[in-house]
């Protein structure tokens, strides 16, 4: 049982590491997969709200579970003008939504 629980305590552990390096990649993308040239699958977290209005948006930390999935172009930004529109809107979307 001791070798079970210090094994999974070693892959929790690598597990983590891994994530905090790609959470840390400069460009703040977890995933990218080109599908065909030029149209790509990309994974990243949201846009803090709180900085999507300024003129340097952040991204959430991973961990929040805020993930985008996007499906277009390879080039995209997660901090560009494009993505922090399309999230504000998403926003606005959600609190006006009764209930």
């Amino acid at each position: 049982m001791k070798i079970t629980t210090s094994f999974l305590a070693g892959l929790l552990l690598v597990g983590s590491v891994a994530l905090s390096s790609a959470a840390l990649s400069a460009d703040g993308i977890l995933l990218k997969e080109e599908i065909v040239p030029g149209y790509c699958h990309l994974k990243f977290p949201a846009v803090r709200e709180d900085t999507l209005a300024s003129d340097h948006p952040v991204l959430q930390n991973p961990t929040s579970g805020d993930i985008i999935d996007y499906y277009g172009s390879c080039d995209h930004d997660p901090l560009g003008k494009d993505e922090t529109e399309s999230q504000k809107k998403q926003i606005t979307r959600q609190r006006s939504r009764p209930g």
